[in-house]
């Protein structure tokens, strides 16, 4: 089956061997999650259990592996790619909002049956879920404390992940290392707690000021630390990562085989300790629960500082948009000078162009590229043997994005393949369909909301006018982004689901992203990223309000709008925006790509 992951095919050699295995360690099953020990959306090559056992590269999924059944859970993101890269004879794909594990392994555990976890690739409230269905069906979950019952079967497992740890300067941080530990040390103190165990590496990087190299398309070094409340930090990550780098005498290196002992200290002194059981595994609570410690479950105490972005923070992110946004237009410009481009070739000519920007440091996310009916799967991602033709008069769906080293850009522009010639005219369905979608973009855009308002409250503004018409999409509207760190960043977002339950905050970047997808015929989606700011306050007004400032800066397709949806604020603000694109892209373009800019950002025709 699928082979992205360079580990070849995944077929039933692997699955019988880690049979095998559980056979010797009386196990009647084992749980493969997509996750690593720090449940990052991006894992190391050596982490990649889920893709090396069944063949399935999305960014969210778990199997189960019983003596005679085997399954792989999926979102909804992921229904179509499961199928395709998943060797369906072997593991059945098990849509997860039909049937979560938990319901899949109650109709299967037997009474006296072993069911095996690691507890580094698990967070707590995970495990107590499992546990309660293994219970009732009188089974037992047992921890596999000594080595991952997979990594035993695999022989060529990579190594751990070794890239160099680099400081990250601070004309981009925006504030010292030590300034961020001596506020945080200050919030544990007023809380009364003796430590914090940070358990996602994008907190240790943001809190020290490092950036890394150990995952694919987030700048992160691997690792866990424990922020102390005279503001030290034990940083248990390979010292060979930080050979000849100074972090100051108040951070401490340590190897990751220290942290259980560490752990375990903190419990024997009886410390206060804060621990977030959305991020940490399931290894980490129980060690320090069974040795002592009180444990404070709660949020990470690096994400909402990490999420309000700095001034320093918020102008290299509008700088590197500026770039981010000519890059795409030269890319445009350039795509309607061709008859002959793939999807493959999109993705890598695009990717050229942004590398000849300032500051670039690599693609923040597998580039989306998806031609026709490709553009109707959420994350699809093009390989040699999907490999698409881009057909005159198709929707072409463009999700991409890049690291920089003073911001991460995410954009997704959804255009009609050969709208700048004779052919491409878009048909009546997806002109209505794309003018929808960018309606709810402009509404949220344009949105003004009250100091404490949640992400989940405004995600109607978004998705109203395709209600209107019967119509949705599956996936959030927004999530969080980073500075120079992860694309996808906690705990802001905007979705119709519970989990935008933050107050947003000014400084919070966020993505604007509502879509429509007809499955096997085109798929559209409109982002922008977008900065939580203070509004100005109405004559008259009783509370303070905030708003959202653009930071993308790339034209979206006139050909696909239909002026007759739009009402006079939404053209307003359609034709504002491309005239700010112009203004602000047009000195750093000339030739072909200016011009092509001036066409593609003129005002919308007159009634």
């Amino acid at each position: 089956m699928s082979d992205d992951c360079g580990f070849g095919p995944a077929g039933p050699e692997r699955l019988n061997a880690l049979r095998a295995e559980l056979g010797r360690r009386d196990l009647a099953g084992f749980i493969i999650p997509r996750a690593d020990e720090h449940q990052g959306e991006y894992v190391s090559r050596r982490a990649q259990r889920l893709a090396w056992l069944t063949g399935f590269t999305g960014s969210a999924g778990l199997a189960i592996v019983l003596t005679e059944q085997a399954a792989v859970f999926v979102d909804g993101r992921y229904t179509l790619q499961v199928g395709q890269e998943v060797d369906t004879a072997l593991f059945e794909p098990v849509p997860m909002a039909d049937c979560p594990p938990s319901r899949w392994l109650s109709e299967r555990l037997k009474d006296g049956d072993w069911l095996g976890f690691d507890p580094w690739l698990h967070t707590w409230d995970q495990i107590e879920a499992l546990r309660l269905t293994a219970e009732r069906a009188g089974a037992q979950l047992v921890p596999c404390d000594d080595v991952n019952p997979l990594d035993a079967v695999w022989a060529d497992q990579p190594a751990p992940p070794m890239a160099p740890v680099v400081l990250h300067a601070l004309e981009f941080a925006g504030q010292s290392s030590a300034e961020k530990r001596a506020e945080l040390a200050t919030a544990l103190t007023t809380d009364r707690l003796d430590a914090a165990v940070l358990t996602d590496p994008a907190s240790v990087a943001w809190l020290l000021n490092i950036r890394g190299g150990d995952v694919a398309y987030t700048p992160l070094p691997l690792g866990f630390a424990i922020l102390h409340d005279d503001a030290s930090v034990d940083l248990f990550m390979e010292p060979a990562k930080l050979a000849g780098l100074s972090l100051g005498s108040e951070i401490t290196v340590h190897p990751p085989a220290n942290l259980t002992n560490a752990l375990e200290a903190l419990g024997r002194d009886g410390k206060r300790v804060r621990v977030d059981p959305a991020m940490a595994a399931y290894a980490v609570l129980d060690r320090l629960t069974q040795s002592g410690a009180k444990l404070d479950r709660g949020a990470d105490p690096c994400a909402l500082p990490k999420a309000c972005k700095n001034r320093v923070e918020l102008d290299g992110a509008r700088a590197a948009h500026r770039r981010d946004g000519a890059a795409l237009v030269r890319f445009f410009a350039w795509l309607a000078t061709q008859d002959q481009v793939d999807e493959l070739g999109a993705t890598a000519r695009l990717e050229e162009f942004r590398r000849e920007g300032q500051h670039f440091q690599g693609l923040s996310f597998p580039t989306i590229a998806g031609s026709g009916p490709h553009g109707a799967i959420v994350h699809y991602r093009s390989t040699p043997k999907t490999n698409r033709r881009l057909e005159p008069g198709e929707l072409f769906l463009l999700d991409s994005g890049a690291q920089y080293l003073d911001g991460t850009t995410d954009v997704t522009r959804t255009v009609v393949v050969g709208a700048q010639g004779a052919v491409g005219i878009p048909g009546a369905e997806e002109r209505e369909r794309f003018t929808l979608v960018l309606k709810g973009h402009i509404a949220l855009a344009r949105a003004v909301f009250p100091v404490g308002t949640t992400g989940s409250q405004l995600d109607v503004l978004a998705r109203r006018p395709l209600w209107e018409r019967g119509l949705d999409y599956d996936h959030g509207t927004g999530h969080g982004v980073g500075s120079y760190l992860s694309v996808h960043e906690g705990p802001q977002r905007i979705s119709k689901l519970g989990t935008g339950a933050v107050a947003l905050k000014p400084g919070m970047v966020l993505s604007n992203e509502p879509g429509y997808y007809k499955t096997g015929a085109y798929g559209i989606r409109i982002e922008n990223l977008v900065v939580v700011t203070e509004a100005d306050d109405p004559p008259g007004g009783e509370r303070p309000l905030l708003r959202f400032e653009t930071l993308t800066l790339v034209p979206m397709d006139r050909a696909l709008v239909e002026p007759s949806l739009l009402d006079a604020h939404e053209r307003a603000w359609l034709d504002e925006y491309h005239a700010r694109v112009a203004e602000e892209l047009a000195p750093l373009l000339d030739g072909a790509a200016r011009v092509w800019l001036e066409q593609a950002t003129r005002p919308l025709p007159k009634d």
